[in-house]
């Protein structure tokens, strides 16, 4: 089964300027380039559900065109002098989509355009306060025009607006806009041939007002549908940060529980290496055995050691000796001893004529 009989089902008459009436202008933009970012064929299918209806004035004289993705058809035909019934095509109208509005084209030289500049406090009321100040900017009467304006941009450091001012006298459209509502086929908007993007010359208050049920439930289902394409669209999206929030959560677990074994590893190398070192270090250090052994052969009888201390390959001896000067050179001789020297005068021992030592040396394990 096909999508358009479906989609036919629920078309309502839409009234799309009473919904622009409602939104801000960056939204009618945003809605106004949404349909460029679509596939052509849907585009294009878009568009030919929401027709336009364009009467394109020429003084008593008029072509009645059906406009549709930004192009015109011509229906026919139609003379002031020669009141119709109905419009060209109008009685297809069953048949076909409702038209999304009806626009009465006059020609350029029947409005006339001005540039003024205005303070920026006057943005959200531009149309009402330019109302008050026709008859000061134009030749005419707020009566006798009907008028549109929009913001070409803000001007220097003054906060001053750059608005373009279109006017056109009453009396032209008048008796199209008159005949348009007798056959009820009211003009939703009053623009002219070369005008910008949703330029409207009608007062608010004599636009056409629809039904509003019908508008909610067309703008309820285009809000519905809009909001389904955005699910479409962002779903994937959504889907792949959910599966990359699992993933980086996973990973940052993997990370810490790596950085755990990269630890443990460490201390467990840190110990092993310390264990290696005091044992290198153990079987480096020389025996108190051998020491003790070496210093009883090289001292000489009548020599007695009262102490003796060993920290980190140094040895330092206290005692008395008979002939203490002379034991720098016999202690020099012993293997694996160096760098002897006294760390104090030899002393005199009054009592037993013994001379007091204090001397220091390095030792390490003499070589097998």
């Amino acid at each position: 089964m096909s999508l358009t009989p479906r989609l036919d089902a629920l078309r309502l008459p839409f009234n799309g300027r009473l919904l622009a009436q409602a939104r801000p202008r960056w939204l009618q933009r945003w809605l106004q380039q949404l349909p460029q970012c679509l596939p052509p064929r849907l585009r294009n299918w878009i568009a030919e559900r929401r027709p336009r209806r364009v009467i394109e004035v020429d003084g008593t004289q008029a072509r009645v065109m059906r406009e549709a993705g930004g192009h015109r058809q011509q229906l026919g035909d139609l003379a002031l002098d020669i009141r119709a019934e109905r419009l060209p095509g109008q009685a297809a109208e069953r048949q076909r989509p409702a038209w999304v509005e009806t626009l009465l084209e006059l020609p350029a030289d029947a409005v006339l355009l001005r540039r003024l500049r205005l303070p920026a406090q006057v943005r959200d009321q531009l149309r009402t306060v330019l109302g008050y100040e026709i008859d000061r900017l134009t030749p005419f009467s707020r009566e006798d025009v009907y008028f549109d304006a929009r913001i070409l941009g803000d001007q220097g450091a003054e906060k001053q607006l750059n608005v373009e001012l279109a006017i056109c006298r009453r009396d032209q459209p008048r008796g199209w806009l008159d005949y348009l509502r007798r056959i009820e086929a009211p003009a939703d908007r009053l623009t002219w041939s070369g005008a910008w993007d949703g330029a409207n010359l009608l007062p608010p208050v004599e636009r056409p007002r629809r039904q509003r049920l019908g508008l909610l439930i067309n703008a309820a289902l285009g809000g519905i549908l809009l909001l389904l394409v955005l699910v479409l669209l962002i779903s994937p999206l959504w889907q792949r940060q959910q599966t990359h929030h699992v993933l980086e959560g996973r990973l940052r677990d993997l990370r810490a529980q790596a950085a755990e074994v990269s630890q443990v590893r460490e201390e467990l190398e840190q110990a092993r290496l310390g264990s290696v070192a005091v044992l290198q270090r153990k079987a480096e250090a020389p025996r108190m055995t051998d020491l003790l052994r070496e210093l009883t052969d090289l001292l000489p009888d009548g020599t007695w050691v009262q102490t003796l201390n060993y920290r980190d390959g140094e040895v330092d001896i206290r005692g008395e000796s008979t002939q203490a000067t002379a034991l720098i050179a016999l202690l020099e001789n012993g293997p694996g001893i160096r760098n002897v020297t006294f760390r104090s005068p030899v002393m005199q021992v009054a009592s037993s004529g013994n001379e007091r030592f204090h001397i220091a040396f390095d030792y390490e394990r003499p070589s097998p």
